[in-house]
Order: structure tokens, then C-alpha cells, then sequence
């Protein structure tokens, strides 16, 4: 357990001509390698896919995490979220401020203006691809000088998510998604040669 070097080494590179990654699968595999610890990180990263958990009592959890890559990664997550969610009540003429989730510790959100030049796109499918973009984006930039540790492996599991949401919304962009995932795993692999 605790192997990083191993996991992410072991990291599927999947048949391009597919175009597809069976996530479940690979998240199911990642995690019988991963102590009881890091599973529980990996959980509660996978718990931020479902709308259905996403709650006050989440994000306080998320926020307060021990691992800096949880507690980034989630922060940005909640930070998009309220943007998103200040945007939909500017366009319904809604108060403001309604349904914005609090962020422990509160603070000034850098990326607002990025995030709001993705809400201004014309149509749903451009302004969810966008988002997924920053979040994307927002996961190797936490990750820039990490090679073989878990935050690698959260950045993977976060990636695999994304790719797996357009592979069930759009397939094109989750082909695109899924060859810039296979990339990043082949130069992993070079570098750590």
C-alpha cells in the first residue's frame, strides 16, 4: 500500500481507437491499490461528482482535509459552484446572494472574471465544456511539481471523472478529453523513466 510510484506507473494507458475509459473500472483498480486513508480522500474527491452530496457539511469537510490537494481542489470547486450559481440568479432577475453556499474561511476568488467569461458563452454544452476546462486546468496546476505522490493520483481520479461525464453528455469532447488524458499518462511514464 502507499506505492505511489507503482500506482501511478501502473496507471491504464487505454486503446485510443476506443475512445473510451471504463471509469469505474480504473477507479475501482486504483483504489485496491490505495491504503484505507487515501481512500477515504479518494472518496470524498468522488463524492464532489454528486450533486446530491454537495452541502455545507461537505465543503466544511473538504475545506478542513489535511491533504492540500483536497482542500485546493474542493475550495476552487465551491468557488466555480457560486459563480455559477450568482450567474443564474443575475440571468433569472433572482436576489443576490440566494442559494450561494458559504466558503469556510470566506476569502476574495481570483478566478471570478475567468469564470464568468465561460458562463457568458452562447449555449450550455460551450459553458459546461468551459468549466470542466478550469477544473481540469485547476487539478494540474495543484499538481505542477508533483511526480510520484497522491495528489497525482487525485488529479488522475478528478481527470477520469471529467472524461467520464462527456463520455455520457458529448461524445466528441469525450473522445478529445479521453486522448488529452492519454497523453498526460504517456508523459507521466516518460518522465518517470
Amino acid at each position: 500500500m502507499n506505492n505511489y510510484e507503482y500506482i501511478i506507473a501502473s496507471l491504464p494507458v487505454p486503446d485510443e481507437s476506443a475512445g473510451k475509459l471504463d471509469a469505474e473500472s480504473v477507479l475501482a483498480d486504483i483504489k485496491s491499490l490505495c491504503s484505507e486513508t487515501d481512500n477515504r480522500l479518494i472518496d470524498l474527491l468522488l463524492d464532489s461528482f454528486d450533486p446530491d452530496k454537495l452541502d455545507a457539511a461537505f465543503y466544511e469537510r473538504a475545506l478542513s482535509s489535511h491533504n492540500a490537494f483536497i482542500r485546493e481542489y474542493l475550495r476552487y470547486d465551491l468557488r466555480v459552484r457560486n459563480v455559477k450559481v450568482e450567474y443564474i440568479n443575475r440571468s433569472l432577475g433572482r436576489q443576490e446572494g440566494m442559494d450561494v453556499m458559504q466558503e469556510p474561511g470566506g476569502g476574495d476568488f481570483d478566478g471570478k472574471a475567468e469564470v464568468d467569461d465561460v458562463l457568458e458563452q452562447g449555449d450550455i454544452l460551450s459553458r459546461e465544456r468551459g468549466l470542466d476546462k478550469l477544473m481540469w486546468n485547476k487539478a494540474d496546476e495543484l499538481v505542477l511539481m508533483h511526480v510520484f505522490d497522491l495528489d497525482v493520483i487525485l488529479a488522475f481520479v478528478a481527470k477520469i471523472k471529467i472524461t467520464d461525464r462527456w463520455n455520457k453528455l458529448d461524445p466528441q469532447t469525450g473522445r478529445e478529453l479521453f486522448r488529452r488524458l492519454v497523453d498526460e499518462i504517456r508523459k507521466t511514464r516518460q518522465y518517470g523513466n
